[in-house]
C-alpha cells in the first residue's frame, strides 16, 4: 500500500467537541480531516453494542466505507497493534477513528502512527529524540470518541502498549499522535458499570492530583489539574450513583481530558508502580492508581504537605491539610468500592523487587516529588498490597 501524505489535512490544535448527541458529527468529522473510508478501532466488549454498530453504519452511508477492528484487549501489546495495521491495509483505510476506552484508544493512536513505518514500533518509545524516527508522512489523522473518563487518552501525544516478550510497558510517543479531533458525548459513557466508572474516574483523578504535585514548572497545567480535581471531587460521586446522569457524565469526560493535559508537567509513582503492575499482572490501569493513590501521598507527605493543604483549602474541606485531604480520599475510596490493597485485587508482593526495579525506571519516576529509590519502590509496593499506610 502506498501511504499518503495527510500533513496538509493536519490543523492544531486539537478540537474538542462536547456535548450530548454530538457523536452524530462522527461522520462530518472525518471529512475535515480529508478521510473517507476510516478503520474504527474499539475493543472487543464494545463492538457489538449499538453505539458502535450505529458510528460504523452511519459512517458507511455518509462516506465511502468504514472498517472495524476490534482484536485488542486491556494493556494493548504490540501484537495487537501489528493486527490492526494490517486490518488498515487489508481494507485499504485512510484514518483512524479511536473508539472507546483508553485502551482503545492508546491502540488506535498507535496503529495511526504505524500504518506507514519500516521500523518496529519499540523504537519509538519516548527516550531522547526517539520520536524523529517516526516518517512523518506515513502517519495518517484521528478522530477519537471517548467512552470512559479516566485515561484521558484521546487529548494524549504517547500510547502505553506492553511489549509482551519483555512484560514491560513502554510509552509510544510522538507528537502528532495528537487526534486533530475529540467528540466527547456523554450519552456514550451511559452504559458504564458504576464500578469501571469509579476506577475509570479515579484515574482521572491521579492524573490531576500527579501533575498537581509534580515538582515541575508549569503553571497552566498546574491550574487546569487543580480545577480538574474541583470538577472530580463534585461529580465522580454523582456519575457512579447515577451513570444517567448526563450533567455528571460530561463534568467527568471534561476533567478527564484535564488531566491528561495537566500531567504535561508530570505524573509521579501512582503511574511509575501502576504501569509494571499492569504489565506483570493484566490489571486493569484505573483500578491500580486507585489503589495506589493514598500509599504514594503518605510516602510523598514531606514534599507535598503544604501543597495539598492549598489544594484542600480549595476543594473547601474542613480543616484544611495533609492529613485532611489524605483522609478525604480514603472516604472517596471506600464510598465508590474501591478495594483498600493490592492483594484483595489478586496482587502479592512475591515479586517485589522485580517491580522496585521497573517502577525505578518508569519514565513517570522522574515526576515524583520525592526521587525514590529502588528499595523505597519495593517497599511502597509492599505496604499498598499489605495495607500498611
Amino acid at each position: 500500500m502506498t501511504t499518503k501524505n495527510y500533513t496538509a489535512n493536519w490543523n492544531y490544535p486539537t478540537n474538542v467537541r462536547v456535548g450530548a448527541g454530538r457523536i452524530r458529527e462522527l461522520p462530518e468529522s472525518c471529512q475535515e480531516l480529508g478521510f473517507f473510508n476510516p478503520l474504527l478501532v474499539t475493543d472487543p466488549g464494545l463492538a457489538s453494542l449499538p453505539m458502535v454498530e450505529q458510528a460504523v453504519e452511519h459512517c458507511r452511508k455518509t462516506l465511502n466505507g468504514c472498517g472495524l477492528f476490534s482484536d485488542i484487549k486491556g494493556n494493548p501489546t504490540g501484537a495487537h497493534v501489528d493486527a490492526g495495521v494490517s486490518a488498515f491495509k487489508a481494507g485499504d483505510h485512510d484514518g483512524v477513528i479511536a473508539f472507546g476506552g483508553g485502551s482503545a484508544l492508546d491502540a488506535a493512536k498507535a496503529i495511526a502512527l504505524m500504518v506507514g513505518q519500516d521500523r518496529p514500533i519499540w523504537d519509538f518509545e519516548d527516550i531522547g529524540d526517539y520520536f524523529t524516527r517516526v516518517n512523518v508522512d506515513g502517519m495518517v489523522p484521528v478522530v477519537a470518541v471517548p467512552t470512559t473518563a479516566g485515561t484521558g487518552s484521546e487529548v494524549g501525544r504517547s500510547s502505553v502498549i506492553t511489549h509482551e516478550g519483555l512484560k514491560v510497558k513502554k510509552i509510544i510517543f510522538h507528537p502528532r499522535m495528537l487526534p486533530e479531533i475529540v467528540i466527547l458525548d456523554p450519552v456514550l459513557t451511559c452504559g458504564l458499570p458504576a464500578k469501571i466508572t469509579a476506577a475509570t474516574g479515579i484515574d482521572a483523578l491521579s492524573h490531576n492530583l500527579e501533575a498537581f504535585c509534580s515538582p515541575h514548572y508549569h503553571p497552566m497545567a498546574q491550574g487546569i489539574a487543580l480545577e480538574g480535581i474541583r470538577l472530580i471531587k463534585e461529580y465522580l460521586p454523582t456519575a457512579v450513583a447515577d451513570g444517567n446522569d448526563l450533567e455528571a457524565r460530561t463534568q467527568m469526560l471534561v476533567a478527564s481530558t484535564m488531566g491528561a493535559t495537566s500531567f504535561q508537567k508530570g505524573l509521579g509513582a501512582m503511574h511509575a508502580l501502576a504501569h509494571p503492575l499492569g504489565a506483570l499482572f493484566d490489571a486493569h490501569h484505573g483500578l491500580l492508581n486507585a489503589v495506589l493513590m493514598p500509599y504514594v501521598l503518605k510516602a510523598n507527605q514531606s514534599a507535598v504537605s503544604d501543597r495539598l493543604t492549598d489544594l484542600s483549602r480549595y476543594l473547601r474541606l474542613d480543616n484544611p491539610g495533609f492529613d485532611t485531604f489524605l483522609n478525604w480520599i480514603l472516604k472517596l475510596r471506600a464510598d465508590l468500592g474501591i478495594p483498600h490493597t493490592l492483594a484483595e485485587i489478586g496482587i502479592q508482593d512475591d515479586d517485589f523487587e522485580k517491580v522496585g526495579e521497573m517502577a525505578f525506571a518508569d519514565p513517570s519516576a522522574g515526576g515524583n516529588p520525592i526521587a525514590f529509590s529502588v528499595e523505597e519502590y519495593q517497599q511502597l509496593f509492599i505496604a499498598a498490597v499489605r495495607g500498611r499506610l
